[in-house]
């Protein structure tokens, strides 16, 4: 037995070659003698040579049968079906799918002849297939007709050499050593990784599939530039390949593969049909399964691996897009070594490319090229540049993740929160998503697929499947009840990326890639420019979206929408703004690291804007400027202020261009039913950011820029430059006769930013930061907004501290000056002013109100506010413009010493105005000083509010005599009516004097 089991193959091959020829030429052995010296001279005697023990002479005229081997009879009978005997292909391809070699009941000797049995039908082989013209120049003899049919068969029409080069394909790929060239090219690359032995005689330590496997691990792992790592020899690492390449359509071929899978590829694939590498893709889809076997999950990662270095490894794949890949000349680089041009992320980038410059690539390449990108987003270990750069992340971040797209997840998570990844890594990451381009197709992403299901379903439900725009839906759902929280996660994962690239977001590649050409000198979709980076490419397309005609070159309409749309989208999340966060992640962490919740970074560094590092404030700063211009681009304010947005600013959301005129809308209806908290606050919160600097108020900006730059020069503060441009206007107007500075245009938007302004007291810094201990104290329960708290801090003036006292005198003396600025007023007689002074100026407008403040149709609510405006003025003749300008020689001329003891910006307590009384008793005031002061004695005689002195002086007294007076609240008079009665019982001689001149002035 053990003697039959070593037959010189020297021999056997002898006799093959001599049978051949015979079979080849119908002639003697000797007649090619001269081509085969060798076999020529063996010729004559070396079947009996080459004969093992028992051998009939029906075996050399070829009736000789494998299972009636001494040596295989035992095996064949017990392993293969009976019917199977009489044919020895059937035998052999019976024996080779036993994994199992310890069920051989004599494995040396079966093998070996089985071994030999292969080389014997070799020779059948030319007798069959003559026809096949790519192999007919062959040498014979040699293994290389064999391996150039197995190449060569799926040209081959004839449907019997069809059938057995199938069967020999795979006995061919059974045994390494039958594979032509392979021993020669990888003998020392087998024994220097220990992949079994190529010794003659010498037991394998694997077997002869496992080989291979080996290889192709060895292979793998030199890629991934794995530690300790063998480097293997060019000529094998083709033949590697090339073995590979050859058994791409049948996963039998693949002996390591299909022994490991076999069961899994009953459970999971029994109904797939072998061929077409349909079960190899089968497996792949099943992959992640829990109840798939470790081994064929190890042997499927290793032949996906061999896939992503060369994509002919994908029978269907290279199949598929070879038309495609000819027609776009993706094979045609000459400048990159050939090796690039095999590998899968090469194919899926040139293709993607064609796609993305709107060319026709077929249905079924574009199919398969799907297929493979959502396997290389599912499996991190397929890329081996992230197996190389992100080994030590994977092991300190994301280790036991690695199932269905978590790891790369969990890497894209460690970037976008931590901002922590290694360079390389994170370059090899964004290098992986070009490659699988989901934001294309979001189903390639299994992990976001998975999460965000529910979410599309219900609220993109509207949009094709995959869709690009399912994206967009889901960002535009971010932070809302619809998004559940895996799906937000993992959403803002990938964003983080393709935000990185603009190339990575489909639509607005389409849309602007001709603008980006013209514009930004970009290239193609698959190249870079180190002038112009992915990065920032999308800077300067937003840069030109709000460009007017005169600025320069503009974006097309359809890009500028498509800007619109990533610029809401940034919006949503400061890390989706690669440059805000680079610049600004140190101001993040120490400002905004604590009770901000997402989407709000933003405003808190706007906030901030004045702590901010110089390279955070502008970039800050250039954002801000651009919201003013569209507001539309904060999306979680507009979703905000959508009730109000639909019922008084729909028109200007509308429009194409928004040049401001959204936000001054909902500024202007701040205080509507609508207008819920979240809007209310987002809109002060602009309002607040604007005052930091007058260029994020769009709109302002626009009218003023030149006025600020010839009357306002260096001055940056929004309110420093209002109050620089109103104090030029009003003493332009003061001086009768001179042209105004200002323009018109400038001087209409000015008024719009001072009544603004007049509505909450944070948007006058000033004023607030002079008050803020004083608001702490006496209105800390009163509400920002509606001018509540500067209305509080007039009501409790005499208690301020003298700094905020003097800030709110002038404050209320401008507004006595344009009343139109005292918003409380306004907000309160608005009706009214309709009613009675539609025709009156605006400097006039309490003026009027004053008029008609008895009469009938007064509204009760504005008739109060009128008092209140006229106690106000009745304090201080500065407060009140008219008996000011009427005075305006009296005031110096009887009443100068209480000028001089005055103190600026604290008021006279009525002390001028109880000085011109005086004088009107005595008849000595000009004739219009003297109409102001009868109409003030008039109305301070019903209501002895307006006299402050009376006030003053006669407090305790009021209190004590006239306490039901006070109560009834008539303003009749009855309260100075009810001191002149018991004017003897009152004992302050001020509050006396003070009513003795009030009987005489009466008796004028």
């Amino acid at each position: 037995m053990a003697a039959c089991g070593r037959v010189q193959r020297l021999l056997l091959l002898m006799f093959i070659s001599g049978w051949m020829s015979s079979a080849l030429e119908g002639k003697p052995d000797t007649e090619n003698a001269a081509d085969n010296p060798e076999r020529g001279r063996n010729g004559a005697g070396e079947g009996k040579a080459a004969a093992p023990d028992g051998a009939s002479a029906g075996r050399r005229s070829g009736g000789w049968k494998l299972a009636e081997e001494a040596a295989c009879r035992e095996d064949v009978s017990r392993i293969c079906p009976k019917h199977s005997w009489n044919n020895n292909l059937a035998v052999l391809e019976c024996l080779q799918d036993r994994k199992d070699v310890r069920n051989y009941a004599n494995k040396s000797l079966c093998t070996e002849t089985n071994f030999y049995l292969r080389l014997y039908h070799r020779v059948t082989i030319i007798q069959v297939c003559l026809q096949i013209k790519e192999c007919a120049g062959e040498v014979r003899g040699k293994g290389y007709l064999v391996s150039c049919l197995v190449e060569h068969r799926t040209n081959i029409s004839e449907y019997q050499c069809s059938q057995y080069i199938t069967k020999m394909t795979s006995i061919v790929f059974s045994d390494y050593r039958l594979i032509c060239g392979f021993m020669d090219q990888c003998k020392d690359d087998i024994n220097k990784l220990h992949c079994g032995s190529v010794n003659t005689g010498e037991k394998d330590i694997h077997s002869q599939g496992e080989v291979i496997a080996c290889l192709e691990k060895g292979l793998v792992s030199e890629a991934e530039e794995q530690p300790g790592q063998y480097t293997i020899k060019e000529d094998c690492k083709k033949s590697i390949m090339r073995v590979a390449e050859l058994s791409s359509d049948d996963f039998h071929l693949d002996r390591h593969l299909y022994f490991a899978c076999r069961e899994d590829r009953e459970h999971f694939c029994e109904n797939t049909p072998a061929g077409e590498g349909k079960v190899y893709k089968c497996l792949f889809n099943h992959k992640f399964e829990e109840s798939m076997s470790e081994k064929c999950k190890d042997a499927l990662s290793t032949r996906q691996k061999l896939i992503a270095q060369d994509y002919k490894v994908s029978y269907s794949l290279a199949k598929a897009c070879k038309p495609d890949l000819r027609k776009y000349r993706c094979n045609m680089d000459t400048s990159m070594p050939r090796a690039r041009e095999a590998k899968l992320s090469y194919l899926l980038l040139c293709l993607e490319a064609a796609v993305h410059r709107g060319q026709t690539v077929s249905g079924e390449c574009q199919g398969e090229m799907l297929d493979y990108r959502r396997m290389l987003m599912e499996d991190y270990s397929l890329s081996p540049e992230i197996v190389l750069h992100c080994r030590g992340e994977i092991d300190t971040h994301c280790s036991g993740l690695h199932h269905k797209g978590r790891t790369l997840h969990c890497l894209m998570r460690v970037s976008r929160d931590k901002g922590i990844l290694e360079g390389h890594c994170q370059k090899a990451l964004q290098t992986l998503i070009q490659e699988t381009d989901p934001g294309a197709d979001y189903r390639i992403d299994r992990a976001l697929n998975e999460a965000c299901e529910s979410v599309i379903q219900t609220a993109c439900k509207h949009i094709r499947n995959g869709d690009p725009m399912i994206l967009s839906c889901l960002m535009e759902h971010l932070y809302t009840d619809k998004m559940v929280e895996d799906c937000e996660h993992r959403l803002l994962e990938l964003q983080y990326f393709i935000s990185r690239d603009w190339r990575l977001d489909p639509i607005l590649y389409k849309k602007c890639q001709n603008d980006a050409a013209r514009i930004c000198h970009t290239h193609g979709w698959n190249e870079t420019s180190e002038f112009m980076p992915p990065g920032a490419v999308f800077s300067c397309l937003y840069r030109h979206a709000y460009r007017t005609e005169m600025q320069g070159r503009r974006l097309s309409r359809d890009c500028k929408t498509e800007v619109q749309r990533i610029l809401h989208q940034r919006a949503l999340d400061v890390k989706l703004d690669p440059e805000l966060q680079q610049r600004c992640m140190t101001d993040l962490g120490k400002w905004c690291s604590e009770k901000i919740e997402p989407g709000q970074e933003l405003e808190c560094l706007q906030y901030h804007l004045d702590d901010l590092v110089p390279n955070c404030r502008d970039v800050v700063g250039n954002l801000t400027e651009l919201e003013s211009e569209d507001i539309q681009i904060e999306a979680l304010l507009i979703r905000a202020c959508e009730p109000v947005i639909q019922s008084y600013c729909h028109e200007v959301a509308d429009n194409q261009i928004d040049t401001g005129d959204l936000m001054e809308c909902l500024v202007a209806n701040k205080h509507q039913k609508e207008m819920n908290e979240k809007c209310s606050v987002g809109v002060t919160h602009f309002q607040l950011i604007q005052m930091k600097d007058f260029r994020f108020s769009y709109k302002f900006k626009m009218a003023c820029k030149e006025d600020v730059l010839k009357l306002c020069p260096n001055i940056k503060k929004k309110v420093d430059v209002v109050i620089c441009l109103s104090t030029t206007v009003r003493n332009d107007t003061l001086q009768e006769g001179r042209e105004q500075r200002v323009s018109m245009k400038c001087r209409k938007q000015l008024r719009v930013e001072e009544l603004e302004m007049s509505e909450d007291i944070r948007l006058e810094p000033d004023l607030y930061e002079s008050c803020r201990q004083d608001i702490k104290q006496h209105c800390q329960n009163v509400v920002f907004g509606n001018a509540q708290v500067i209305e509080c801090l007039k009501e409790n003036k005499k208690r301020l501290t003298q700094h905020c006292h003097q800030k709110v005198f002038r404050l209320q003396e401008n507004e006595m000056m344009d009343p139109e600025l005292d918003f409380q007023l306004m907000r309160v007689c608005k009706q009214m002013i309709r009613r009675f002074c539609t025709e009156t100026d605006a400097n006039n407008l309490l003026q009027c109100l004053k008029q008609n403040k008895n009469s009938e149709l007064m509204d009760p609510k504005c008739k109060q506010m009128i008092t209140k405006r006229q106690i106000t003025q009745n304090t201080d003749y500065r407060l009140n413009p008219v008996l000011r300008k009427a005075c305006k020689a009296d005031i110096p001329k009887f009443c100068q010493n209480i000028l001089n003891n005055a103190k600026d910006d604290n008021e006279l307590e009525g002390q001028v105005i109880s000085c011109l009384k005086l004088k009107y008793a005595d008849q000595r005031l000009s004739p219009d000083c003297e109409g102001q002061i009868s109409v003030i004695l008039q109305e301070s005689a019903l209501d002895y509010r307006l006299d402050p002195q009376l006030q003053l002086q006669c407090t305790d007294e009021i209190l004590r005599l006239c306490a039901e007076e006070v109560a009834a609240q008539e303003q009749t008079g009855q309260v100075e009516e009810c001191l002149k009665i018991n004017l003897l019982k009152i004992s302050h001689e001020g509050c006396k004097k003070i009513l003795i001149n009030l009987f005489k002035k009466k008796n004028i």
